[in-house]
């Protein structure tokens, strides 16, 4: 569903992505694994096409992104839900307006309609009777679920998930963990999710890429990953903070 061939990308002067390849399959949930600073959010903006590739190309659907005119961008969003690093909830509408919001934007539905969608994402996500709290009432791992759950309101046949369980202690990430497993086998989306986080991107990742110094460097399933002999994998797995050679 997803090609991202050989994509270059400098900002600041630094080259942040050095020659990017990666396939996503239709209905997988893929993990980019790496470390802070390597590239994880950048390649996901380039998916999104908030960034374009200084060379190479970004394939979703056979269609590529940085190609796509902004109306064609804009149709193509449409079929994405994207879960940010900050559950961006506007705190001065109530959590019922929030999670309307892509849909007042981009349907014909009645007020009725859009309503009884939001309570039943609501409760997709384990929210309940909490249409009319604004979001500075809610916890902050129940602002995630609310923002997974705006994020779901048009049926996306692709989810995006940037750093998802960021600011979350163990219990409410692997809640989250397990909502996102959970919802994909109800609904099917295909899925990225960028992370740091080892256990959070073991319990849900079909397969998981690690991204270092700018490359991919391993793809595999979980197993493999834990079994592999690449260098920066096995010591971002047992947490060595060895320094590597950086023109690897």
């Amino acid at each position: 569903m997803i090609e991202i061939k050989n994509v270059y990308k400098k900002l600041g002067g630094k080259e942040v992505l050095r020659g990017i390849n990666l396939e996503v399959r239709e209905g997988e949930l893929m993990v980019i694994m790496g470390g802070s600073g390597m590239g994880k959010s950048v390649l996901l903006k380039h998916i999104i096409g908030f960034l374009n590739p200084d060379s190479g190309d970004v394939l979703v659907d056979g269609v590529s992104i940085p190609g796509c005119s902004r109306k064609e961008l804009y149709d193509i969003r449409k079929g994405y839900g994207v879960v940010f690093q900050s559950p961006a909830l506007l705190q001065s509408l109530t959590i019922e307006d929030n999670v309307a919001l892509p849909l007042k934007e981009h349907s014909d539905y009645s007020d009725d309609k859009i309503g009884e969608i939001v309570r039943e994402r609501l409760h997709w996500v384990k929210l309940y009777d909490v249409e009319q709290k604004l979001p500075s009432e809610l916890s902050g791992g129940m602002q995630k679920r609310a923002s997974l759950a705006r994020a779901l309101t048009l049926d996306p046949h692709l989810m995006l998930f940037d750093e998802p369980a960021t600011g979350l202690d163990p219990i409410l990430t692997a809640t989250i963990g397990q909502l996102i497993v959970d919802l994909h086998g109800r609904i099917g989306f295909t899925s990225i999710a960028v992370s740091h986080n080892m256990s959070f991107a073991f319990k849900i990742a079909d397969r998981i890429a690690m991204l270092y110094n700018g490359r991919i460097v391993a793809v595999g399933t979980p197993e493999e990953i834990r079994g592999s002999n690449e260098p920066f994998v096995r010591n971002f797995i047992n947490g060595i903070a060895e320094k590597l050679d950086e023109g690897k």
